[in-house]
């Protein structure tokens, strides 16, 4: 292991340990979930999955750090985003059950109420479905396009605070990439089978486990950008 993995993985540890050990500091995030759940999705995904990307950049490029790769603005995205996605939590779990209870599944609704159960796992696998289909892959190409804004930029808040050319991005987006590897590959062979497990979980724990992912999503994201420079 080189001295820079080491270091890295030290820090990560570090960053969660307590959370583990303290059953003062675990009580005070859940505690502080409950009453703030839009708060702690944003930190948790401008944390965890900016992580996720500077371990990808690691997978691409041999390092933790690089210039005009953005750190900070990358993780004001990530927290944006966060915000987006706690809200597609709560709207395609609350809306897929009325709606399979509308198409003849009486029992959707009280099934995410139960322990593990068939109904359950039918239900989260719905909901993973709905939101991966329909929410995901506008937020993979809001975050590609604003991920180009900000290496075009090099990197700075300042780049980054300037208006972003969604018209010149988009198009010129490697859609053969984002198409045939990110939505077709990775949302249906990862993203929905990943988020039914996360629906499975208490509510308290299905932003996290999300916000977990998303250092899954750095190294896709690592995978995704090889495969555009082949």
């Amino acid at each position: 292991m080189k001295k820079q993995d080491f270091i890295f993985w030290l820090g990560f540890i570090l960053l969660f340990l307590p959370f583990f050990v303290s059953q003062t500091v675990f009580d005070f995030y859940i505690d502080f979930n409950k009453e703030h759940g839009m708060i702690t999705s944003f930190i948790k995904f401008a944390i965890l999955a900016t992580i996720g990307e500077i371990i990808g950049l690691r997978i691409r490029t041999g390092n933790y750090i690089q210039k005009g790769f953005g750190i900070l603005p990358r993780a004001i995205v990530w927290g944006f985003l966060g915000l987006t996605i706690k809200l597609s939590f709560i709207v395609f779990s609350t809306g897929t059950p009325v709606f399979l209870s509308y198409l003849g599944l009486e029992s959707a609704t009280e099934a995410m109420k139960q322990s593990f159960t068939l109904n359950k796992l039918l239900v989260a696998f719905c909901i993973s479905t709905f939101m991966n289909l329909i929410y995901a892959p506008v937020m993979m190409t809001f975050h590609k396009i604003t991920d180009t804004h900000i290496i075009n930029n090099g990197g700075t808040l300042v780049g980054f605070l300037r208006p972003i050319n969604f018209t010149e991005i988009f198009v010129n987006l490697n859609w053969n990439v984002q198409w045939n590897f990110v939505f077709k590959k990775t949302i249906p062979f990862f993203w929905i089978p990943a988020h039914t497990i996360t629906f499975l979980l208490p509510p308290d724990y299905q932003v996290l486990f999300a916000a977990v992912l998303g250092i899954v999503l750095g190294v896709l994201l690592a995978i995704a950008s090889l495969k555009s420079v082949k």
